[in-house]
């Protein structure tokens, strides 16, 4: 963790604090790169990072957390607790306090409706929603008065911070949303693209794939916020374009996840055009397993769909050996350098829920044989595995394209074809990849491979709702729209009773010790998550661009407002 610690100084030394007065809009414009274009401006219809990101300049929750990871108010007037009663002593509620004078980018007031509506809208019949897990255990969100949200679960719960916290579930204006419910909510594409919202900026152009224009919202609640007029972020490319883009050229201010090979990002920043900014929070590059089959021989709306399960990742051992032959050290060495650490754990971090699982951090190909056999499938004269059913062990491996993800599967690839499993390589537009589109076949929450590859994280400091992600009601399905965070399509009672038992545990040291067997249950138990590389974010800005601080434990433009123009 030496490494960690070294990486997170190192980018705090090139954070830099806004200037004390500015005028809004006084410094022009401001051009963000984010080579993962970005698809709809709507998190609750997209799992994608990039679109929450793009989105958390216009959408605010009531809470979120800053780069250290400590939770602060954004449209709320204060985090509620126990202590400022905020939170009831029974730990059934959660009381928010709305700022006094909010507006809504079109001029008209906030008021605790919208986040009665927002809950309303994720969990309606049909919908489909990005972020359900945010929403569990709750029973009902309520308006108090106009500025007074009340959060009611259904059992004491003593970490109440998900519903309306960080910039996957942000509030949404009723009024423009209000025929968006249920099955209609991917049709309204003028919400979807430009929606109304409490943010530094607003929505002028849209294109999805290609560029999002903004400009300064008018009703910010600081009138001397944000220093930029408008914002220009653009997307697609590579991330090697964009390392180049800021750190040799300057075409552009910000840069963000530059997932390269280290030297490739030391040659860049020789060109002194600008500064790489890099922190350690939760993400994890793991490879999903799919425990649904994904064959194109079935009828469309039934692959991956839990009416038919996988023909073999459905079998422990075979999971477990395609874990076990992975060198996790040589993807980071060749991949991600200092920017990289090798884990078998789902949850990294903070220690408290990390566990010390580290039985896959060595690669033992032996082992992997043994379990292919014991499994029933023998090498085949053509190298690869069959069973007695004549089941060949191949699968389809899919990622987003990019130059170090293409590296990395090349090498599972030898390392999986080394042990009999026949191994296609599939890569796919991460705009794409990531957008969430319900009709599109090549979303990550559509799944129609056996395997995926990909980084996600949970914001701030407590792994409740990400770990509740993997429920049955959470899996992706036709009757959901495609979307939910239970990629995998897990579905067992007894990892729902851990999620129902770390909701209500209150001692720190018992969350923790619950987080830790999800974790483990995800991992090295079942392997229905194989974990492979705890990655830092890398990102890149202008040395004109002052105000940055590289967030990993939410959007990484959390404080756009606070950038500015140094003279």
């Amino acid at each position: 963790m030496k490494l960690r610690h070294t990486l997170l100084g190192a980018a705090a030394t090139v954070a830099m604090a806004a200037p004390a007065m500015a005028d809004r809009g006084s410094d022009g414009n401001v051009n963000i790169l984010y080579w993962q274009a970005v698809s709809i401006l709507n998190p609750y219809l997209s799992g994608g990072t990039k679109d929450i990101e793009a989105a958390s300049l216009v959408l605010e929750p009531l809470a979120g957390f800053d780069a250290g990871g400590t939770l602060v108010p954004y449209i709320a007037a204060e985090v509620p607790t126990v202590q400022n009663g905020g939170i009831s002593e029974d730990l059934t509620t959660i009381t928010w306090k709305l700022k006094p004078g909010l507006m809504w980018s079109d001029g008209t007031p906030v008021t605790a409706a919208d986040a009665v509506f927002t809950w309303q809208y994720c969990t309606a019949d049909g919908g489909g929603c990005a972020q359900g897990a945010k929403f569990t255990g709750v029973t009902s969100v309520e308006a108090v008065d106009d500025l007074t949200v009340k959060v009611t679960f259904g059992a004491p719960t003593p970490y109440p911070y998900t519903a309306f916290v960080g910039g996957q579930s942000p509030i949404i204006q009723a009024a423009q949303f209000a025929d968006c419910l249920g099955p209609r909510a991917p049709e309204c594409t003028d919400a979807n693209t430009k929606p109304i919202g409490t943010g530094p900026f607003t929505v002028t152009n849209f294109v999805p794939d290609d560029v999002v224009e903004y400009a300064a919202n008018p009703n910010y609640r600081d009138p001397a916020k944000p220093a930029f007029a408008t914002v220009t972020l653009k997307g697609g490319g590579d991330a090697a374009a964009s390392g180049r883009a800021v750190l040799e050229t300057g075409e552009f201010d910000y840069a963000w996840n530059l997932q390269l090979a280290p030297d490739v990002i030391n040659g860049m920043m020789s060109g002194g055009k600008g500064t790489v900014v890099t922190g350690f929070g939760t993400n994890v590059e793991r490879l999903e397993m799919n425990l649904t089959d994904p064959s194109a021989d079935l009828p469309e709306g039934e692959r991956s769909t839990v009416a038919h399960p996988h023909p073999f990742l459905t079998d422990a051992r075979v999971r477990e050996a395609l874990s076990l032959a992975i060198d996790r050290q040589l993807l980071v060495d060749v991949g991600y350098g200092p920017a990289g650490q090798p884990t078998c754990n789902l949850v990294p971090a903070p220690a408290l829920y990390a566990s010390d699982n580290t039985g896959c951090l060595t690669q033992d190909v032996a082992k992997a044989n043994a379990l292919l056999d014991e499994a029933g499938f023998t090498m085949g004269s053509d190298g690869v595995r069959v069973n007695a059913d004549g089941v060949r062990l191949s699968v389809l491996y899919q990622t987003s394209t990019n130059a170090v993800r293409q590296d990395v599967q090349a090498l599972v690839k030898d390392m999986w074809e080394a042990i009999g499993v026949e191994t296609e390589l599939r890569n796919i537009d991460a705009g794409v990849f990531f957008g969430g589109d319900p009709a599109s076949p090549d979303t990550f929450q559509r799944f129609y491979a056996d395997v995926e590859m990909y980084t996600n994280n949970f914001e701030g400091n407590d792994p409740q709702s990400y770990l509740a992600a993997y429920t049955c009601d959470k899996i992706p399905s036709p009757d959901t729209q495609w979307q939910g965070e239970n990629i995998n399509r897990v579905c067992d009672p007894a990892y729902e009773a851990m999620v129902a038992e770390m909701a209500a545990a209150r001692d720190p040291a018992e969350r923790g010790a619950i987080a830790i067997r999800m974790n483990d249950y995800l991992t090295k138990d079942s392997n229905i998550i194989i974990p492979l590389i705890y990655r830092g974010r890398v990102s890149a800005h202008s040395n004109t661009l002052g105000g940055v601080q590289l967030n990993a434990f939410d959007s990484e433009l959390w404080n756009a407002a606070d950038w500015f123009r140094m003279k």
